[in-house]
């Protein structure tokens, strides 16, 4: 009686699988992306959601990317490398920048006024990131996208319309180099993760903050600061580096079709299409600055040439810093402007 039941139930088992759909007999894979922007953001609305569905799609139905926006799955901003190297997400999207002096080379892209557009910088990052940054200093995850934001500008409660404006302002800054250029250029640095901005200008943590157009709408910069000051030139004051990395073991565990996939949308496909997505929301984000009637601070190229100026020892810094490391900061400075120029910015 026993045996009779088991070969019934297994009969059952055979039949049920039968009439089910194909992509449900089909080995499934779930990945968890980890990153810290709300999800109307443009970064996960307009890029890691489209990227993954582009991804699954190419998977065949095997594969499935759920995403886990604002720090869902706890921890800090600051955390997210350490998350996916440990394995305890499969995938985060984090500024590099939050793990100061951990990935130095990655550094020379946020010099001040080293980005002259954000596409032909992303495409230099991710290049660099194949030819030399994956089996270095990324050598404990996957990179899947390297890419940077559009131009970097000052949004500010009281008007800076000069360099000696800049004279004891609490700025935020997102990253190592660029705070310390904020402190050259004669601001008190601020350093802090960008989910942290709304609150620190609330209560006068700090005084402005440097973050490109496009994410302010996430932390309401416009509705908090009545000034902002752009640059005029072709060089970007500043520029943070974004990366979306994965679990390398993960990574390296995945059917060869789904690793495929996941490959053939990213790398500088990836790279080109986030820092466009980012650079085409700072058009909306500004405008509503403009509608809010936000005093917008257009410094001509006599004034910013007095910023570059002044910014100089911040790269000469940077230079012997690296030369610590064994690392010719000089070259690669040169290596990353070729990168860009070849790449048309």
């Amino acid at each position: 009686m026993i045996r009779r039941n088991l070969m019934k139930t297994a009969a059952a088992a055979a039949f049920a699988l039968a009439l089910a759909p194909a992509s449900l007999s089909a080995q499934e894979v779930t990945l968890r992306l980890h990153q810290f922007l709300p999800p109307p953001a443009p970064v996960p609305a307009h890029i890691l959601k489209p990227w993954a569905t582009a991804v699954e799609e190419r998977a065949g139905g095997k594969l499935k990317i759920e995403h886990y926006d604002a720090m869902a799955l706890g921890g800090r901003p600051t955390d997210l490398m350490d998350q996916a190297i440990d394995g305890t997400v499969d995938m985060v999207m984090t500024v590099v920048g939050y793990t100061p002096g951990r990935f130095p080379k990655t550094e020379v892209f946020e010099l001040p006024f080293m980005m002259t557009n954000p596409v032909a910088t992303s495409k230099a990052f991710m290049q660099l990131v194949d030819s030399e940054l994956q089996a270095e200093e990324y050598k404990d995850v996957k990179v899947l996208g390297a890419w940077v934001h559009g131009p970097g500008l000052i949004h500010s409660k009281d008007p800076i319309n000069s360099l000696e404006d800049m004279a004891g302002k609490k700025l935020r800054g997102p990253t190592r180099v660029i705070t310390d250029m904020l402190n050259e250029l004669g601001a008190t640095p601020v350093g802090m993760p960008l989910p942290a901005i709304p609150e620190s200008l609330s209560k006068g943590v700090i005084d402005a903050t440097v973050i490109p157009w496009e994410v302010t709408t996430a932390v309401r910069v416009s509705e908090l600061v009545g000034n902002h000051v752009e640059f005029a030139g072709p060089e970007a004051l500043y520029t943070a580096t974004i990366v979306l990395v994965m679990n390398k073991a993960r990574y390296e565990s995945l059917p060869a079709d789904i690793r495929a996939a996941i490959d053939a949308e990213s790398g500088e496909k990836l790279a080109a299409f986030a820092s466009q997505v980012m650079w085409d929301y700072d058009v909306p984000a500004r405008k509503i600055a403009v509608d809010r009637g936000n005093n917008i601070v257009q410094l001509d190229e006599a004034e910013v040439a007095r910023w570059k100026e002044k910014a100089q020892p911040v790269i000469d810094r940077w230079v012997a810093d690296m030369g610590t490391k064994g690392i010719d900061g000089r070259a690669l400075i040169q290596k990353a402007k070729d990168l860009i120029a070849q790449n048309g910015g």
